[in-house]
């Protein structure tokens, strides 16, 4: 009988971090949880990536949305809405070949009025961001959920920034795409308080990884 064979050397080490469950052990999606997710973020531009790719995400996973992230960066201009607002119908078809992106006609073009819609907030209020985030008193809302049944899929605040939005001019932008949003651009804590990030999010380094 053969002895067993001998253990490597220098095995890979556990990862023992507490976080929420959904990223599961994929790295893509745990570099996302413990990097970006709930990270507040104030800047107009970014906030509008944020809010097409969500609408992007409707009736998918975001993991899908996150692997085809950097090629939604070089199909859409790196979401500059200047650019994005004078997409025309040529530009629109070519979209709907690339391979590298998901190619919905309808998510496409609420991209191109999304893009329209900023411009025209941008113009007339104090800013994208801070039409968003007067939601919240602009301040982040730190939530205390223990379990991930009890994270709630939308809210109050965020039925009344989707009305908001699709008045403007937004398309796939409904309260749990909002609230989801809201969630990723840390305009609401929703790590769990058994989760490292939550306390990170919470305290002096907010944000920090």
């Amino acid at each position: 009988m053969s002895p067993p064979p001998f253990p490597p050397k220098n095995p890979a080490p556990v990862d023992e971090t507490p976080r929420c469950p959904w990223p599961k052990s994929d790295p893509l999606y745990i570099a996302y949880h413990d990097r970006e997710w709930g990270v507040p973020e104030y800047d107009d531009r970014a906030l509008f990536e944020k809010l097409v790719l969500d609408g992007f995400q409707a009736g998918l996973s975001w993991i899908t949305i996150l692997r085809k992230r950097e090629n939604f960066r070089r199909a859409f201009d790196g979401f500059d809405p200047e650019i994005i607002a004078r997409y025309d119908r040529s530009k629109i078809d070519s979209l709907l070949q690339d391979t590298g992106i998901v190619r919905h006609r309808a998510k496409i073009e609420a991209a191109v009025l999304a893009a329209r819609a900023w411009l025209d907030i941008m113009e007339k209020e104090a800013g994208f961001s801070a039409l968003l985030w007067g939601f919240l008193g602009g301040r982040p809302r730190v939530n205390h959920f223990q379990r991930s049944e009890d994270v709630p899929t939308a809210t109050e605040e965020s039925q009344a920034m989707s009305q908001t939005l699709m008045r403007r001019g937004f398309r796939f932008c409904g309260p749990t795409i909002v609230y989801a949003f809201m969630q990723a651009s840390g305009m609401v804590n929703d790590h769990l308080t058994s989760c490292h990030r939550h306390r990170a999010l919470c305290g002096p380094d907010q944000g920090k990884a």
